[in-house]
């Protein structure tokens, strides 16, 4: 009986074209597989949990409904001369700030796992790819900001703010997918980056408010003194409340229509626009180098 001798076998695994041709597909199939899993956690535990919800719906239209009523006795035109109500000027700040402040605890569910241990499971799991856990989170928080922007649309139209057309109301949901997409994406890198939940929940009180009141949200630029005009057209909010609350105002928009005359020039809907989509698009490449040594 021969024996085959160790030199002349092949140990070389032999690699069929068909398995070259289907990895791409395979790759892409399990990331997908693997983000739907992981967002549908995510909503188990909204599920389970839904106070946050519930309360970052509740929140937005007591203050529409407050605000609205406190200036209720303005006088017509005070903010701005196609204004019929305070409540109509309102909407669009109260919209954008609520997936603003949604997008911002983006990281504290992050945060969560990784101080109680299952983040650590998850990347010692056979996933296709780790960016998966960001991509589930990302999802979450833009499906749960544009659900709690239609709630608040509703009830501005309800309380009398008017309702902009089908082309406009989609217009408003490009707006706030934007925003939440690179305050969502600014938010997991800081849960990330900092060492527990406490210093994360420290930075979303330190920027909530003030990023609020410097902004155009509660007032008109034309209100505020000359430095407060330059800080307000600076902060990405302002870019986002300005062409919403133009939808609001005016029944015939365009991209080339003057949303916002800043200090150093009239801004138009389009502009706007591109705006929110660099904020978006700086926020997303510059999480990539601490997403890479956390999650490599």
């Amino acid at each position: 009986m021969s024996v085959t001798p160790k030199s002349d076998i092949n140990w070389q695994p032999l690699a069929s074209p068909q398995a070259d041709a289907n990895a791409a597909p395979n790759f892409f199939g399990e990331l997908v597989q693997e983000t739907l899993a992981l967002t549908r956690r995510l909503f188990i535990q909204l599920q389970r949990r839904p106070s946050t919800l519930v309360a970052g719906i509740i929140q937005p239209v007591m203050w529409l409904l407050l605000f609205g009523a406190l200036f209720q006795n303005a006088p017509k035109g005070i903010f701005g001369n196609t204004t019929t109500n305070y409540g109509q000027f309102l909407a669009a700040g109260i919209i954008v700030f609520t997936a603003f402040a949604g997008a911002l605890n983006a990281g504290l569910p992050v945060m969560f796992d990784r101080e109680f241990g299952f983040l650590n499971r998850l990347l010692v799991a056979p996933l296709a790819s780790r960016f998966s856990i960001v991509f589930a989170s990302a999802i979450f928080i833009i499906s749960q900001s544009l659900l709690q922007a239609a709630v608040i649309v509703a009830a501005a139209a309800f309380l009398g703010a008017g309702l902009p057309d089908a082309a406009g109301l989609s217009a408003i949901a490009l707006i706030v997918f934007l925003l939440a997409l690179g305050v969502t994406a600014i938010s997991l890198g800081l849960a990330f980056a900092l060492p527990g939940h406490i210093e994360l929940i420290a930075v979303i009180f330190v920027t909530n408010l003030p990023l609020l009141f410097a902004s155009t949200a509660l007032a008109p630029l034309s209100f505020m003194p000359q430095w407060l005009q330059v800080v307000a057209t600076l902060n990405p909010l302002s870019y986002a409340i300005e062409p919403i609350r133009y939808l609001y105002l005016h029944s015939n928009w365009g991209l080339g229509s003057v949303v916002m005359q800043a200090p150093w020039g009239d801004v138009t809907f389009g502009g706007a626009l591109l705006v929110l989509f660099g904020f978006a698009l700086v926020a997303l490449v510059s999480i990539q180098p601490q997403l890479r040594r956390t999650l490599a």
